[in-house]
């Protein structure tokens, strides 16, 4: 699955342009490396993302074409 996708159904950010924009400047690694917006994503993967001052990195443990809200924080694991 596409990175930006991913971001957005596993609601770490709310709109897929918003995922778009946070992978062009460069504020998303994927495994270390910062990551373009159609970079693949599988299980096992650490992504890292930065909001201004905090960080979030979490490890993916699940991916699905669409899911609940109630059901989005299974897709990952805060690190």
């Amino acid at each position: 699955m596409r990175l930006d996708k991913y971001l957005k159904v596993s609601r770490l950010i709310k709109r897929r342009t918003v995922a778009n924009e946070a992978c062009d400047a460069g504020r998303v690694t994927v495994n270390g490396r910062p990551a373009k917006a159609s970079a693949e994503v599988k299980v096992g993967d650490v992504i890292e993302i930065g909001f201004g001052n905090k960080a979030v990195k979490v490890q993916v443990t699940d991916i699905k074409e669409t899911t609940k809200k109630d059901e989005a924080k299974e897709m990952f694991t805060y690190l």
